[in-house]
C-alpha cells in the first residue's frame, strides 16, 4: 500500500514519530510521477527544486514545538489555471505557454500557509473548457483506471494525479462540473464549494459567475482538511463571501439518522446509464440503512440547465478572454504586418478549437439584437433553476443523484460531437448555476470504471454535504479501490 493511501491523520503520526520525513514523501511523489505519468499525462510542469527545498525546511520542524499546518508536509498538485509565482501557468494553452506569473493565487498562499508542498502544475482542458481532458494543447490526460478512456475534465490532471497516487491531494476548478465529473470518472472525492467561499484571486477566469476552486482527494476526511485550509474571505476577490467558517471536521460524525435526502426524478431518468442508476440506488439503500429518509422530488427546470449554462458560460468566456490579444501577455504571432493582424493571428494561432467555439457562441449571444433573446433569457432561467433548489431545500437537507450520467467514455469517442460532450455535465451544471456546494464520492463501478455519487447542499452548508458523504464512505469500501497502472 502506498503511503498516499493513508489517512491524513495517520500520515501526520508517522511524520511526528519520524517514521517518515517530508523529504521522503516528496521523493515518493516524484518517483511515482516518473514511473507512471508518461502513461497518464497528468502533469504539465514540475517544481522539483522548490518542493525539495520546502520539504527540507519542514523536516527541520519535526520534533520541535513549532505550530503545524493542517496539511503539513503533504505533496499536492495545482491545476494549471491557478497562478503560481515563478512557475509557468499556461491553462494548457499555446497562448499562455510563456506566461510566468509574478504572484501566487490566494489558494496557493493558503496551501503554503497550511505547509503543504506543491510539486507541480496539472494538465487540463484548455482554459478549463471541456469535459474530457482531450482539449489540452499539450496532450490529452488518460484515465488511470483504463488508459483508453478519458479522466473527465476540465480538471483532468487534478483527478488523474490523485487517483494514480502521484500526489496526496490536488486543487481543481469547477465551472460546470469540472471537479466533480473527473472525480467521478477517476474514482476519487471531488468537491465544489459554495460560490464565493474560496477566493478566485489568481484563478484564470473562464466564467466568473460560475468558477470555483475546490479539492480533489482520496477520501472525505482529507477533503474536509483541504477545504478548511483554503476557505475564507479575501479582500482581493470582490465576490469573496464574508461569512463565519465552521469546523468542517466536526461534521464528520458518521450519523445521518433522520436526515432528509431529496432524490430528483430528473436525475434518474432518460439518458442515465442503467449500471450508474443501479449504483446510485444501492447508495440510497446504504443511506436509508443508516437512518436517513430518502424521498423523490422534482427539479422541473433541470432540463434547461445545459442550454442555460452554455449561453452564460460562453458569454462570460467571450468577455474574459478578450484580454488575450497578443499585446499584453502570452504568445504573440510572428505573422503580422499591422495591429489587426496581431490580434487576429495571435488568437487564431494561440486558441484551440473548443476555446474558439465558445468565444464565438458567447460573442453571438451578447451581440446587439440577440442579447435579450439569448443571454438575458438564460439569466432568467438560471433564476428559476436556483428557485427549484430553494424550494427543495425548504424541506430537505441535501439532494442526491449520480455525478455523471455514464462512466468515463473512450478517448476520441465524442471529440467530433460537441453537443454530446456537453451533455456529460447535465447533472453537475445546475449546481454551478445555483452557486451551491456539491461533492462527488465513489459509489461503485460500471463496466469496470468508477461511478460517482453526487451530494448537493444548501448554500454555505458544506458541513451537511461532508456529513452525508462521510457517513456513506464509512459504510462502504469503494473509496479504497485503486487503479493498477
Amino acid at each position: 500500500m502506498s503511503v498516499f493511501d493513508l489517512t491524513l491523520a495517520d500520515l501526520h503520526k508517522k511524520l511526528q514519530s519520524k517514521e517518515l520525513t517530508v523529504s521522503e514523501l516528496v521523493d515518493l511523489s516524484y518517483r511515482r510521477i516518473a514511473e507512471v505519468d508518461g502513461k497518464i499525462n497528468a502533469f504539465l510542469k514540475l517544481d522539483e527544486e522548490r518542493a525539495r527545498q520546502t520539504a527540507r525546511s519542514l523536516d527541520e520542524q519535526i520534533g520541535t514545538s513549532a505550530p503545524r499546518g493542517l496539511l503539513f508536509g503533504l505533496p499536492a498538485g495545482v491545476k494549471d489555471n491557478i497562478v503560481t509565482e515563478g512557475l509557468t501557468t499556461t491553462c494548457a494553452s499555446k497562448f499562455l505557454s510563456n506566461y510566468d506569473p509574478i504572484y501566487d493565487a490566494t489558494v496557493v498562499k493558503k496551501l503554503r500557509d497550511a505547509q503543504a508542498v506543491t510539486v507541480g502544475k496539472l494538465n487540463m482542458d484548455e482554459f478549463a473548457m471541456g469535459g474530457s481532458g482531450e482539449n489540452s494543447a499539450v496532450s490529452p490526460t488518460r484515465n488511470p483506471w483504463n488508459l483508453e478512456h478519458v479522466p473527465g475534465g476540465s480538471s483532468s490532471g487534478s483527478a488523474a494525479a490523485v487517483a494514480a497516487g502521484e500526489v496526496y491531494f490536488s486543487l481543481g476548478s469547477d465551472t460546470g462540473g469540472s471537479i466533480r465529473q473527473p472525480a467521478s470518472y477517476c474514482g476519487i472525492v471531488g468537491m465544489k464549494p459554495t460560490y464565493g467561499l474560496v477566493s478566485r484571486f489568481g484563478l484564470v477566469a473562464f466564467a466568473s459567475s460560475l468558477d470555483q476552486i475546490g479539492p480533489l482527494t482520496k477520501n472525505v476526511e482529507d477533503c474536509a482538511y483541504v477545504l478548511q485550509s483554503i476557505v475564507g474571505h479575501d479582500p482581493l476577490d470582490s465576490t469573496s463571501a464574508k461569512v463565519d467558517i465552521p469546523d468542517y471536521l466536526s461534521a464528520l460524525t458518521g450519523d445521518v439518522k433522520g436526515l432528509r435526502i431529496a432524490l430528483p426524478k430528473e436525475y434518474m431518468g432518460a439518458g442515465i446509464d442503467p449500471e450508474v442508476k443501479a449504483r446510485v440506488q444501492e447508495a440510497i439503500a446504504v443511506l436509508e440503512g443508516l437512518g436517513a429518509v430518502v424521498e423523490e422530488v422534482s427539479l422541473p427546470h433541470s432540463e434547461y440547465a445545459v442550454a442555460t449554462y452554455y449561453l452564460l458560460a460562453s458569454s462570460e468566456a467571450s468577455s474574459n478572454l478578450a484580454r488575450f490579444d497578443g499585446v499584453r501577455y502570452g504568445v504573440r504571432t510572428d505573422n503580422a504586418s499591422n495591429l489587426l493582424d496581431v490580434y487576429l493571428n495571435s488568437r487564431s494561432e494561440g486558441f484551440g478549437p473548443e476555446v474558439k467555439r465558445r468565444i464565438m457562441l458567447g460573442t453571438y449571444a451578447l451581440s446587439s439584437g440577440y442579447y435579450d433573446a439569448y443571454y438575458l433569457k438564460a439569466q432568467k432561467v438560471r433564476t428559476l433553476i436556483k428557485k427549484d433548489f430553494d424550494d427543495v431545500f425548504a424541506n430537505y437537507d441535501v439532494v442526491l443523484g449520480p455525478t455523471a450520467p455514464t462512466p468515463a467514455f473512450k478517448l476520441g469517442e465524442q471529440v467530433g460531437d460537441p453537443l454530446t460532450m456537453y451533455l456529460n455535465d447535465i447533472l453537475t451544471i445546475p449546481v454551478n448555476l445555483a452557486g451551491i456546494p456539491a461533492i462527488s464520492v465513489p459509489c461503485g463501478f460500471a463496466g469496470g470504471l468508477p461511478v460517482g455519487l453526487q451530494i448537493i447542499g444548501k448554500a454555505l452548508d458544506e458541513s451537511a454535504v461532508l456529513r452525508v458523504a462521510h457517513a456513506f464512505e464509512r459504510a462502504t469500501e469503494h473509496h479504497k479501490q485503486r487503479p493498477q497502472l
